[in-house]
C-alpha cells in the first residue's frame, strides 16, 4: 500500500528565524552586524530578554 508523501512547509524555518541562538556564533555575529553592536552586547541582550529576535533587537536599540 502506498503512503501519502508529506508536503514540506516553511513553518519550522519561520519559527527559527524569529529566534536568536545565543550560543550559535554565526547567529550572534549576524545580529551584531545587523544592529551595529558588539557580539557580547548581543549575547547579553539574549540573556536578559530571551531569544526572541524582536525583543533582542528592541533591547539593542534597533
Amino acid at each position: 500500500m502506498a503512503v501519502a508523501k508529506k508536503s514540506k512547509t516553511a513553518r519550522g524555518r519561520k519559527q527559527d528565524r524569529a529566534r536568536v541562538g545565543g550560543g550559535q556564533h554565526y547567529e550572534v555575529q549576524y545580529e551584531a552586524k545587523k544592529t551595529r553592536k558588539s557580539a557580547s552586547a548581543v549575547k547579553k541582550a539574549v540573556k536578559k530578554v530571551g531569544n526572541s529576535r524582536k525583543r533582542v533587537e528592541k533591547r539593542l536599540g534597533r
